[in-house]
């Protein structure tokens, strides 16, 4: 199981996106290169950065790929059939967890709840509180990858069933995730390995533990 240590970094204002941004670009990248999947075996060139601060949570993803694809555009959404990044987070040893899912143009798809099934959506207003920043930049030719990058600050109040003042030294468990299941090649990459026979990135069981220092 992967293990990851979250730094703190100082934020004056949560809504500041560009500023968060630039921050996160000095903080450790970590990977998401597993394709746990045989019958899925593309693999975008991807990774994210991961800080918190004193009013929420701050996550970049880096990505290189073929094709890119954003077509959704309201909260909630089905994003994982566009160009996808997607961030799955539970506290302590709760079962349930948060699912966020983001496209490339910064839509989100939000939930919470202990499966894949009988899960609860969180409202549009709740969603629309994460500031994100996309930044998409195009292929040189035809033959190479596209770059994109999605900042995102997500405020404490996000996490809808919790109430928290601060992360500083809490510990959760996670995972982190690429997907496009309508793109010209499917794929399935995950930061912490999944031992199932299909693709399903519901599997609490698999999170990495995360610890915000």
């Amino acid at each position: 199981m992967k293990t990851l240590s979250v730094p703190y970094i100082h934020a004056d204002n949560i809504q500041a996106v560009d500023e968060i941004s630039a921050k996160l670009d000095h903080v450790h990248q970590e990977l998401i290169n597993i394709t746990p999947w045989a019958a899925y075996p593309y693999k975008p060139e991807l990774a994210f950065a991961l800080a918190y601060g004193d009013q929420g949570v701050f996550l970049k993803f880096y990505v290189e790929e073929k094709h890119i694809r954003a077509i959704y555009s309201e909260p909630n959404d089905p994003v994982y059939k566009d160009s996808c990044v997607e961030f799955f987070v539970s506290f302590g040893d709760e079962k349930e967890y948060y699912n966020f899912e983001f496209n490339c143009a910064g839509t989100c798809l939000l939930s919470f709840g202990e499966e894949r099934s009988n899960r609860i959506m969180l409202g549009d207003e709740l969603i629309k509180s994460i500031v994100s920043r996309s930044s998409i930049k195009p292929a040189n030719s035809k033959d190479s990858n596209i770059g994109w990058e999605l900042t995102l600050s997500i405020p404490f109040s996000a996490f809808q069933f919790h109430q928290f003042e601060s992360l500083k030294g809490k510990k959760c468990r996670a995972n982190f995730y690429k997907c496009g299941d309508d793109l010209p090649e499917p794929h399935f990459v995950v930061w912490n390995e999944i031992k199932t026979e299909e693709p399903d990135y519901h599997r609490p069981e698999f999170f990495g533990s995360v610890e915000f220092n």
